[in-house]
């Protein structure tokens, strides 16, 4: 196993329809590999964005058909690399649910899909204000988690608000996961308020790297997205940074080896207890 990766992130602000979140992304993708990137990963969303439901149920496509997802596996395949597609949205696979997949999809350099993960953790919130968001509504959650493997080792999948649950990434951990992907398209109150910490505390409770490639800016459905894509190291280092929401590449070399040096400096993936909840 190579234990050196160089890895790069793109960061989007993705179109409304499949035809153009390909045309936005594809030159991102062209750059991050004329850099030496390995194993590059884009955002959440990375097919379309678009909230308002007749617009995005006219875009929505089935995986096998979507024209950003059968572009990107080409692309990969053309460039020789790997490549997560962070998230396309899809249609689902389950007979009789309208809702669509949010789904993550690792694609090989002869353009194969190797392994796909769909969005575990839905975002539904009544506010205080009186205002209420059902993410379920229009997504079916997924009910496995996924790690693949890759020449560079076990990559975990994840999507966005799938960060706000520890226990997901401490099993990825514990299944082998040295790197963990989370693409995201973090609003920007929540991003600016939380998006770094947690991302931070998910490297250092699984000693892995965390890959954190996002969404930026003002969309075309009216939504912000918060942008400053992550590198995170195995000790919650910051290895690189985006500090601003604009679309770009951002590029890091791994050495795969601090995976082991940080789990064994603190083995607390070893030290789980069976124990009574509170009643």
């Amino acid at each position: 196993m190579d234990e050196r990766l160089e890895v790069a992130l793109i960061q989007t602000r993705t179109p409304a329809t499949a035809s153009a979140g390909l045309a936005h992304v594809e030159p991102l993708i062209r750059e991050a590999a004329a850099g030496g990137a390995q194993l590059v990963l884009t955002p959440e969303g990375t097919n379309f964005l678009e909230q308002r439901r007749g617009l995005r149920d006219a875009a929505l496509s089935t995986q096998d058909a979507d024209a950003a997802v059968l572009g990107l596996r080409a692309l990969a395949s053309e460039l020789g690399v790997w490549l997560l597609i962070g998230s396309a949205i899809v249609r689902s696979d389950v007979p009789g649910d309208a809702r669509a997949a949010n789904r993550s999809l690792l694609i090989d350099p002869t353009g194969a899909i190797t392994a796909r993960y769909d969005k575990l953790h839905v975002f539904d919130v009544d506010l205080a204000n009186g205002e209420t968001y059902r993410e379920s509504a229009s997504v079916r959650p997924g009910d496995a988690a996924s790690v693949a493997a890759t020449p560079w080792g076990r990559l975990g999948l994840s999507i966005c608000y799938d960060v706000r649950f520890p226990h997901l990434y401490r099993a990825l951990a514990k299944s082998g996961a040295s790197m963990i992907a989370v693409p995201a398209a973090f609003t920007r109150p929540t991003g600016e308020a939380h998006w770094e910490t947690l991302l931070r505390a998910r490297a250092i409770e699984t000693g892995a790297f965390v890959l954190a490639p996002a969404q930026g800016g003002t969309h075309e459905d009216g939504r912000q997205t918060w942008g400053r894509s992550l590198i995170i190291g195995p000790w919650g280092e910051v290895i690189a940074r985006a500090d601003h929401d604009e679309p770009g590449v951002l590029h890091a070399r791994l050495d795969l080896s601090a995976v082991d040096r940080a789990r064994a400096s603190i083995p607390a993936l070893r030290h789980d207890r069976d124990f009574d909840w509170p009643s």
